[in-house]
């Protein structure tokens, strides 16, 4: 038998409660999960509002809300404790140098995932994005991962059934885009994901069989300029030979220490 902790917090309580009925009763109203908690409507509405904010949940066009991705998806862990501490620092840096925000992302099957982000100081901003479950195909970190692989495996990753929950996917048309990506050396998100936001990614070469990881730095899309893409290449090419640097390195340690 589980006792309730002393000290729960209620908030994260009901978020909790509403993610697990998501995933075991299916679609929910506002006002169902309100009777469900026993909270006020704005309350639910605001609970409801943040696990799609997190993936935990989405709207139909009932405007329902149903599971996300994040819990109609689970997948094996990722290993990526280590990736995140060794990418922040330079995250950090890399947001200092381009005054833009900066995120690592790890891609799995086809669907990316950002792990860190830190965000720029500029009122006007991309914000964190951790926790965020993009798919592979759209993503700029998510392309520049899907570069680093054989034509065979991205077809296969996009093969799966539910691959084309965000749309259609030409994959055809995404290889040719991948070959750009390897001979540029970066990826571009013009506004795919989300209005208003684009975004610039390379993958990090990590160490033999990680989890194709990237970097990516994104802006309100009024701010993008194309003069500016050879200079962010550039700051992305530095920060994530770095961390990928570090990061074999420190595999390595592991592996024979």
């Amino acid at each position: 038998m589980k006792n309730r902790p002393a000290y729960g917090i209620d908030s994260v309580d009901h978020a909790l409660r509403l993610a697990t009925l998501l995933k075991q009763e299916g679609p929910l109203r506002v006002m169902e999960a309100a009777e469900h908690l026993g909270v006020a409507r704005s309350t639910a509405h605001r609970l409801l509002a943040m696990l799609v904010y997190r993936d935990f949940a989405e709207q139909d066009d009932d405007r329902r809300y149903l599971a996300g991705p994040a819990l109609r998806h689970p997948s094996a862990p990722e290993p990526v404790a280590d990736l995140r501490r060794i990418a922040e620092p330079h995250l950090r840096e890399l947001t200092a140098r381009t005054g833009e925000t900066t995120s690592v992302t790890v891609t799995v099957g086809h669907r990316t995932r950002f792990v860190a982000t830190v965000e720029c100081t500029q009122v006007l901003r991309v914000g964190d994005r951790a926790g965020r479950v993009l798919p592979a195909h759209l993503a700029s970190g998510g392309k520049a991962a899907l570069a680093t692989l054989p034509d065979d495996e991205v077809r296969a990753r996009l093969a799966a059934p539910d691959a084309t929950e965000a749309g259609p996917v030409d994959v055809e048309a995404l290889l040719r885009e991948l070959r750009r990506c390897r001979r540029r050396g970066y990826a571009l998100n013009e506004q795919a994901t989300e209005s208003g936001v684009t975004a610039i990614g390379r993958a990090v070469d990590g160490p033999p069989g990680a989890v194709p990881a990237a970097v990516a730095i994104a802006m309100p899309t009024v701010r993008f300029r194309r003069d500016r893409v050879a200079e962010l290449g550039a700051e992305l090419a530095a920060a994530t030979g770095r961390i990928g640097t570090e990061w074999a390195v420190e595999a390595a340690g592991y592996r024979t220490g």
